[in-house]
């Protein structure tokens, strides 16, 4: 493990290395809080994070209590953004429950896991608010619903007050682990946008850089925990909407190409990935859109921002992308 011991880190992103712990570093950061980074790998946490002179870089192997009281050792907050391999969820309650294990032998006081709509199941009804029913209805949802049970059930426990909030599907620049990826970069190369259909229902999404300076204020706002919350986006739109606009602003005609449930399933006997997409298929058909007055009726007004100027940047960042390799650009 290698640590950059300079900084009196009182916040930690566990799980660092993502978008998520991206937006949510450089809000730290704006706010001039020291905070650790802690990821598996310690060039992509000095490839993100190694220019900030108040972050600190922990590696750790999270399949280990002692190397998690480790990373944390000194930490008042963990944020918690651990991913696993799409087909591999079932790791998701081993991981958490090994993750709190080490945070209490290191002391930890606060935990907020950042967490997903997948354990509410089907909407029963729209706009979802945290007291929906959580009846998940698919593996992946039943793992999530693990995860969250144990973060819920750990509040108030050792010491331990913790906080859940959940996100609906997000986008952003750079953000490559998004329904909405293959637009920019389709948008961006001049070539099709590999998306996931239907691409006609109103969907929600959150910018992922929005979503940082939430976090920022939630982990100084003691009545947060003991809660769970939700981040909205900003309204709905459709996927197509949101295609027609990115090939639009890059002065292209559109180029979709859609896959439904049907070729999920037939691309899924060679593809994992594609296989694995099949049982969350009914998000884009029936998608949960949530609620998230609770939230900002706790700490205020949350910056949105708008579906245009979201796209914007995101095109943007894809077109910075695609100047870098120039041979993968289409005619």
């Amino acid at each position: 493990m290698e640590k950059r011991t300079e900084n009196a880190a009182q916040i930690g992103l566990f799980g660092a290395a993502g978008a998520a712990g991206q937006s949510i570093a450089r809000a730290l950061s704006a706010a001039g809080r020291s905070y650790r980074v802690i990821g598996r790998g310690e060039a992509a946490l000095k490839a993100s994070f190694g220019h900030d002179g108040l972050a600190d870089i922990v590696t750790w192997n999270p399949d280990a209590p002692a190397s998690i009281a480790a990373a944390a050792e000194g930490l008042q907050t963990a944020v918690y953004l651990v991913g696993v391999p799409y087909h591999r969820f079932d790791q998701h309650p081993v991981l958490m429950q090994k993750t709190l294990a080490g945070l209490r032998a290191a002391g930890v006081r606060r935990l907020i896991l950042i967490g997903t709509v997948y354990p509410y199941g089907r909407a029963r009804s729209q706009p979802v608010t945290e007291s929906h029913p959580r009846e998940p209805h698919t593996f992946k949802g039943k793992m999530r619903l693990a995860q969250e049970n144990l973060v819920i059930d750990a509040h108030g426990r050792d010491g331990l007050e913790t906080l859940v909030l959940r996100l609906p599907d997000f986008y952003g620049p750079g953000v490559e682990r998004s329904f909405l990826h293959g637009v920019f970069d389709g948008a961006a190369k001049g070539t099709r946008a590999q998306m996931v259909g239907p691409i006609d229902v109103p969907h929600e999404f959150v910018f992922m850089p929005d979503v940082g300076p939430v976090v920022e204020r939630l982990s100084r706002t003691p009545e947060a925990f003991g809660r769970v919350l939700h981040l909205a986006g900003a309204g709905t739109i459709t996927q197509r909407a949101i295609a027609e606009r990115a090939y639009a602003l890059a002065r292209r005609e559109p180029k979709l190409m859609v896959a439904g449930k049907t070729t999920l399933r037939i691309a899924g006997l060679f593809n994992p990935m594609m296989r694995e997409l099949v049982e969350m298929h009914y998000l884009l058909t029936d998608p949960v859109v949530l609620d998230d007055s609770a939230l900002t009726g706790l700490i205020g007004p949350v910056t949105k921002t708008s579906y245009e100027a979201g796209i914007a940047q995101s095109l943007a960042a894809a077109q910075r992308a695609a100047a870098r390799h120039p041979g993968a650009q289409a005619a």
